[in-house]
C-alpha cells in the first residue's frame, strides 16, 4: 500500500515538456538520407561463381562472416546464390572459414 503512494508522488517523464533539440532516450528518431542500394549482380549482369574468390571476398567480413543484404545491397535472389557460392568456395579451400 505504501509503495503505491510513493509511485504517485514521483514525477513522471510525461509531465515535463520535451524540447525539440532534446535527443535523449527513445529508439526512433530521424535518420540521415540514404540512397537505395542497387544489386551489383543485377545491374552489371555479373554471374556469381565460386571459382572467383576475389569477387566473393567483398561480401564477407574480416572474420569470415557473410555480410547481410542490408549492408551489401544485393537482391534476395543473388544473396542466396552468393551465400551458396561462398560456402562452396570455402569447402574447396579457396576462401577461409575464419580469419587468419
Amino acid at each position: 500500500m505504501n509503495q503505491n503512494r510513493d509511485r504517485d508522488d514521483r514525477q513522471s517523464r510525461d509531465d515535463e515538456p520535451r524540447r525539440e533539440d532534446d535527443r535523449s532516450g527513445g529508439r526512433g528518431g530521424r535518420k540521415g538520407f540514404f540512397r537505395k542500394k542497387v544489386c551489383k549482380f543485377c545491374a552489371q549482369k555479373v554471374k556469381i561463381d565460386y571459382k572467383e574468390p576475389d569477387v566473393l571476398r567483398r561480401f564477407i567480413t574480416e572474420r569470415g562472416k557473410i555480410l547481410p543484404r542490408r549492408i551489401t545491397g544485393t537482391c534476395a535472389k543473388h544473396q542466396r546464390t552468393l551465400a551458396l557460392s561462398i560456402k562452396r568456395s570455402r569447402s574447396m579451400a579457396m576462401l577461409p572459414f575464419v580469419a587468419d
